[in-house]
């Protein structure tokens, strides 16, 4: 393993050296001591590797992600892996606004809770959260899976597309053209694998979930929904 302390290398090093990695480089696990909080730490990745990030990372960590298995053994602020087109993103704490922003696809895993806004835009990939969520999550949601095992805030679902949304807790309230929607066996077989995937154990029955999704009402214009856009 390759250990990176931030209180010695500047993070633009780190991640410079990050990127220059070929996909078939041999220096697949790292480890990033004292993070401090700083943003954008190992965003951009496209090689796939393990980095552990022993701390709290600030904005936008692992950003843009390809490939790589990032974990960050801490809390994270806003815009957590945002834009991440594969590979998985695993935070031990809790997340601030806009996890998983308009990501294309991989596995975006929170422990704890997410804040508001959590897998707005999202563009098919699939998130786990363990704790709860805040409003306005899975705004305009296009693709992908979001589950939750705590509550969800206000607003869930707002101006949703096809995103397929699993909450355990409590809905406060569901946004515009986002409606409950039966969990037919092949939505359970998807939840068992997501919950699987993220180290969920049996002990958590899919049974206990309800699925929300798009009403389909405001796809196209119509006058009579005209409130609601």
């Amino acid at each position: 393993m390759i250990s990176v302390d931030l209180a010695i290398s500047p993070k633009r090093a780190l991640n410079q050296r990050l990127h220059e990695l070929p996909t078939d480089t041999a220096e697949t696990r790292w480890q990033v001591l004292n993070p401090q909080g700083q943003h954008a730490l190992v965003a951009g990745l496209d090689a796939p590797i393990a980095v552990d990030i022993m701390g709290h990372a600030g904005y936008y960590c692992a950003g843009m992600n390809q490939q790589a298995r990032v974990t960050i053994h801490g809390n994270v602020g806003v815009g957590v892996a945002e834009n991440m087109m594969s590979g998985r993103v695993h935070v031990k704490g809790d997340a601030s606004q806009s996890a998983g922003a308009t990501a294309h696809g991989g596995l975006l895993v929170i422990d704890g809770d997410a804040s508001a806004r959590c897998g707005i835009s999202m563009k098919g990939v699939d998130i786990v959260v363990k704790g709860s969520i805040g409003p306005m999550s899975a705004f305009m949601a296009q693709a992908g899976n979001l589950v939750v095992l705590g509550d969800a805030g206000d607003a869930l679902g707002d101006s949703i597309y096809e995103t397929r949304i699993f909450v355990r807790g409590q809905v406060k309230s569901l946004g515009a053209d986002c409606i409950e929607k039966a969990l037919r066996p092949e939505h359970k077989a998807t939840l068992r694998a997501l919950l699987d995937a993220a180290g969920v154990g049996p002990e958590v029955s899919v049974e206990e979930f309800r699925r929300y999704g798009s009403g389909r009402q405001l796809y196209n214009f119509h006058v009579d929904n005209a409130a609601a856009y």
